[in-house]
């Protein structure tokens, strides 16, 4: 109850506006070190997502275990050629960039199952920097759409984090959320099921676009493909 009081207050306070960023070497590596399952070096053999965007390639471990219905969905979507082509169709610097949705409105999208699937939310996945999260309309509303988490470290003040241990956060997460910044009202709304591991760098330049009203970028930011592979081979 305390933790769902905690999300009310940071959505009214932040307006859903702002999230965040690990520091990382420029070989794309973290040099943030946690146990949290996020920031941990994938195996070779955990699945990877690679995104071939017209401003560059972003890569993503993903985390079957933890978010099967999602990892299961967007696996077999990109592997149907289900993502190529689409745009960018909602970017918002300092918070997230959005894609999945075949209309580029923001309403469209379906998922392998032709019908919405549940959420996962899990205490072992949560909406840092880099995270590859699962876009819906509501509880239990997941199809196609996906965005990944795009704001600075600073995001989680000193004070938020006093207020997540005392409404009984985890200290782990309390401390990566404060060392990465991130967007810990999510987390009770939103499905994790990634991470970027690297390329963050153009996740960056794509929630910098200029955009209308509508949090549409002004041109047009394409997603050419998304390639499925395993980290010890996506080189």
């Amino acid at each position: 109850m305390l933790r769902r009081i905690l999300y009310t207050v940071l959505l009214a306070v932040t307006g859903c506006a702002l999230l965040c960023s690990c520091q990382r070497s420029r070989a794309g590596v973290r040099v943030f070190e946690s146990d949290e399952l996020q920031f941990r070096t994938p195996s070779a053999e955990d699945p990877v997502a690679i995104f071939d965007t017209s401003l560059g390639e972003i890569r993503a471990v993903l985390f079957p275990e933890q978010a099967p219905l999602a990892v299961e969905n967007f696996v077999s979507l990109a592997r149907e050629g289900f993502y190529d082509g689409l745009t960018f169709h909602r970017v918002i610097e300092d918070f997230l960039i959005q894609s999945g949705d075949p209309t580029g409105t923001g309403t469209g999208g379906q998922s392998i199952w032709g019908e919405p699937f549940d959420d996962e939310i899990s205490d072992a996945l949560h909406n840092y920097t880099g995270a590859l999260s699962m876009s819906n309309a509501g509880e239990d509303s997941n199809t196609s759409q996906f965005f990944i988490v795009a704001t600075g470290a600073d995001t989680v003040s000193e004070e938020l984090a006093q207020q997540m241990t005392a409404a009984g956060w985890r200290q782990e997460v309390v401390d990566a959320y404060r060392s990465c910044g991130g967007a810990p009202y999510l987390d009770s709304r939103c499905t994790v099921f990634g991470q970027v591991y690297q390329g963050m760098e153009v996740v960056y330049e794509i929630a910098a676009q200029a955009t209308d009203e509508n949090d549409k970028p002004r041109e047009t930011i394409l997603l050419n493909s998304v390639q499925i592979s395993e980290y010890g081979q996506a080189g």
